[in-house]
């Protein structure tokens, strides 16, 4: 489909496959059955109930395969109220069993790309990249994360097979040395093509990272006055490490922290804390 990648598709389309099994299950739309002719043919349009960005447009075609799907508009674009999104014509019946679950489709991911739009908005004028987290609705992390991207956020690692991002529990096991856990994981077989990133929460662990070399620390629950000092560091000792904060960020917190001089910021509420934006499904008389 048109906006996803090869994976993102075969995501979705998992997904579809779920929900429209979990929806009609045996029996299909009772309902729709029950009071609609067979031949009663339809048109029908998404309409934003508020103001927002549209992500998921694509996911929505795909519950739609049978009746005929125009969009109106394209993924990461700002809608206002009352804009319509996409039209749908075809079986009024077909079009009533796909409604809801187009509907979800759209409403959680264009709240995902909605949210992150507001944190990227709030940084505006620094150098400074919002990054989503793992923290993402088990089996929609592919489509929560297009999401973000329309939004105009980044994303993080996919997963845990793609990247090094060493975290206290990690380095608990390894007596808290930065700088062996740092080296270690950059010399595992398979590990040389990926940055080794560590997440860290004092100036003095910072310190090991930046002498390890390490790609990028993670500075975690930092305060902006201690960040501002961490970035001085890193220019001191390590130019070439990127720094990420992280830990309790919200749209109260982020632009202080941007000014610290940060190069990212890792936001987990953009996925698990985002809001479903009010998206309905209008028969066109």
């Amino acid at each position: 489909m048109d906006g996803f990648s090869p994976d993102e598709a075969a995501a979705c389309r998992q997904l579809v496959e779920l929900a429209l099994a979990e929806d009609l299950g045996v029996a299909g739309d009772r309902t729709s059955r029950a009071l609609i002719p067979p031949a009663k043919q339809a048109t029908a349009a998404f309409v934003a109930r508020s103001p927002g960005v549209v992500a998921g447009l694509p996911a929505a075609a795909m519950v739609c395969e049978k009746p005929r799907f125009t969009s109106k508009v394209t993924d990461g674009v700002s809608v206002e109220r009352g804009e319509v999104l996409a039209i749908i014509e075809g079986s009024w019946r077909e079009i009533l069993s796909a409604e809801r679950i187009a509907l979800n489709f759209l409403q959680r991911l264009s709240g995902v790309a909605t949210l992150t739009r507001k944190y990227v908005n709030a940084v505006a004028g620094f150098p400074v990249k919002v990054l989503d987290t793992r923290k993402t609705t088990p089996g929609w992390r592919l489509l929560e994360k297009y999401a973000v991207r329309m939004g105009g956020g980044a994303n993080h690692r996919r997963g845990l097979f793609d990247g090094i991002l060493i975290k206290d529990n990690h380095l608990a096991g390894l007596g808290g040395d930065v700088q062996l856990a740092v080296e270690t994981a950059r010399s595992a077989p398979g590990n040389d093509w990926l940055p080794v990133e560590v997440e860290v929460d004092t100036l003095e662990q910072l310190e090991e990272a930046l002498k390890a070399r390490a790609d990028i620390v993670l500075l975690d629950n930092m305060s902006p006055a201690l960040m501002r000092s961490a970035v001085e560091r890193r220019n001191a000792l390590s130019p070439d490490t990127k720094l990420e904060a992280s830990g309790g960020v919200n749209l109260a917190t982020i632009r202080d922290i941007a000014a610290t001089g940060v190069d990212r910021i890792s936001v987990g509420a953009i996925t698990h804390s985002a809001t479903a934006l009010d998206i309905a499904l209008d028969y066109q008389k």
